[in-house]
């Protein structure tokens, strides 16, 4: 018998799981991340994605699929004939390049190029740093 197989009933409640999933981010809430070295944006409205980057500020339109994981959510498409793939997870997070404080990380992958960002929503906006040190 394989016990390190089975699933069993987690009656307990692990901290941070529930059987919904990720619920900090409800699907109507727009989305906006952001990364540093290259720099790039990802504005999120339901299941519409504008990417963009320096060289093309008016950005590109992919259509995204939503999924709930445990540790926050992602989001999948295609960009360009690329594998499209963006997860937004709770935690602090900064930039490096402002005083800003976000609530969200971002790992994003673009077939197989991983960057690294922040995110905020509409309803959870970050924060300025400066504002709130003494």
């Amino acid at each position: 018998m394989l016990a390190g197989c089975q699933q069993g009933d987690d009656s307990t409640g692990t901290p941070g799981t529930s059987p919904q999933g990720f619920t900090g981010i409800a699907a109507d809430e727009t989305i906006t991340a952001t990364g540093t070295e290259p720099f790039w944006n990802a504005i999120i409205e339901g299941s519409n994605l504008i990417y963009s980057t320096p060289e093309n500020l008016d950005g590109t339109t992919i259509g995204v699929e939503r999924f709930v994981g445990q540790g926050g959510i992602g989001f999948s498409g295609e960009l360009e004939q690329s594998a499209f793939d963006l997860l937004v997870a709770p935690g602090q997070c900064s930039d490096g390049m402002s005083d800003r404080l976000y609530p969200y990380t971002v790992s994003l992958k673009i077939d197989d190029d991983l960057r690294t960002g922040c995110a905020f929503t509409d309803r959870e906006p970050f924060t300025d740093q400066q504002a709130i040190t003494p």
